[in-house]
């Protein structure tokens, strides 16, 4: 089911706010000008007017030139449209502030796990789980022996880059239902040589095909990064997606497909003030030249496998949308009484599993019986956000791979 990208920011924004002045995650809303650089760019700036206004976006309006330059002195347009709730949030203290609540609600997170697929057995999803260190040397062809399988009531599949490929390693669900999974590269570089930023809002180009341009990004600190371009990437196996093997490096010399772009509306980007960033991988529904399309979310209603659910294609906006989408997820599949701000799975822990994982020093002194919520998805916010989608060190385990276990004892 393709559900509106544009619904869930919407609504996902006004509830990450929220969260974020309720639980002093540091966050900013400084507003975001789309600019047209030319005067034949300025029909699609009315038509984003219109469809931004039909989506409830609140106080969108067309400026002037002069407007948006006296606004912003330093850059350069035909016309803009501003958008004043726009903002930024330190995404990494928004994922410890709700790891931080889950861990409050009984939750443990069990980093380097990975679910490797399952079984459905009529309306049974079982699940197969390893040590996600197996994964390293993993190559087409070889068969990886779970250490554990676990039989689960709900199973919300929000693997990210390797959600499509999670989903066709459920044996018995039914492929015609899965999408074609397309990956992105988008690099980022930071601006040097400048004393201070040029710019105090986010400026945005009119979008392009695969992405929304080469814009401008500023953290809390006004720290200014230009991206993310969009680099296709093809020929790209199960294999390599579900382990996450991407090459997220950022060649200097690309930094001359971005001077051109950022001129356009910045025209006194001085030569040599662009470094390499970082990039990042997105998982997306459409390739090169194609519609872009929504997120998909797969319920029973959709592929008829009780308490399984399949997110796809959660790309950018997915930080702003997050929370809508889990509020969706909760509502529309009936998980009454489960608390869940992240993606996730929900099932049952027999005995061996507390062993394995006190085996292996994740958890101490768990008694039963024991529930647990299973997110494939644990690199949470800053992975279901495009464009950097690349592994981070986090928390006490070290980096984390596309399946960890998040695990609410109740």
């Amino acid at each position: 089911m393709y559900i509106s990208q544009a619904k869930f920011c919407v609504k996902g924004r006004d509830m990450v706010y929220k969260y974020c002045s309720e639980h002093d995650v540091p966050h900013k809303q400084i507003g975001k000008l789309i600019v047209a650089t030319r005067e034949s760019e300025v029909s699609k700036l009315n038509e984003l007017l219109v469809r931004g206004t039909e989506n409830g976006v609140n106080g969108l309006r067309l400026m002037e030139a002069s407007e948006a330059m006296k606004m912003e002195p330093e850059l350069q347009c035909a016309k803009a449209l501003f958008s004043p709730v726009s903002g930024i949030v330190d995404t990494h203290s928004l994922m410890l502030s709700l790891v931080g609540e889950a861990e409050n609600y009984g939750a443990i997170f069990s980093y380097n796990t990975a679910v490797l697929g399952g079984n459905i057995k009529g309306n049974q999803v079982e699940l197969f789980v390893t040590g996600s260190q197996h994964l390293d040397n993993w190559n087409e062809g070889d068969r990886l022996q779970a250490e554990l399988r676990l039989l689960p009531e709900v199973v919300i599949n929000s693997a990210g880059l390797a959600a499509v490929p999670l989903a066709k390693r459920l044996m018995g669900l039914d492929s015609s239902y899965l999408p074609t999974a397309y990956y992105a590269r988008g690099h980022y570089f930071s601006l040097s040589k400048t004393k201070g930023s040029p710019f105090r809002h986010l400026i945005y180009p009119i979008p392009e095909d695969g992405g929304l341009g080469v814009h401008v990004t500023l953290d809390l600190e006004g720290q200014v990064k230009f991206g993310p371009d969009v680099e296709w990437i093809s020929g790209v196996s199960d294999i390599a997606s579900f382990s996450n093997r991407f090459d997220y490096s950022v060649r200097p010399d690309r930094s001359e497909i971005f001077y051109p772009e950022i001129r356009k509306y910045y025209p006194l980007l001085k030569e040599g003030s662009l470094e390499p960033g970082y990039a990042g991988i997105r998982p997306k529904l459409s390739g090169p030249g194609m519609t872009p399309s929504d997120f998909v979310i797969q319920g029973q209603d959709v592929h008829g496998v009780s308490g399984l659910v399949n997110l796809f294609g959660i790309e950018s906006p997915g930080v702003t949308a997050s929370m809508a989408i889990a509020d969706y997820v909760t509502s529309q599949y009936n998980f009454h009484g489960i608390r869940v701000q992240l993606t996730s799975v929900i099932a049952r822990l027999h005995n061996h599993f507390i062993q394995w994982m006190e085996d292996r020093g994740l958890v101490s002194g768990v008694k039963e019986p024991v529930s647990f919520v299973m997110a494939c998805e644990i690199r949470l916010l800053e992975l279901v956000h495009s464009p950097d989608n690349s592994a981070k060190e986090f928390g006490r385990k070290g980096t984390l791979c596309a399946h960890d276990v998040m695990i609410v004892v109740h």
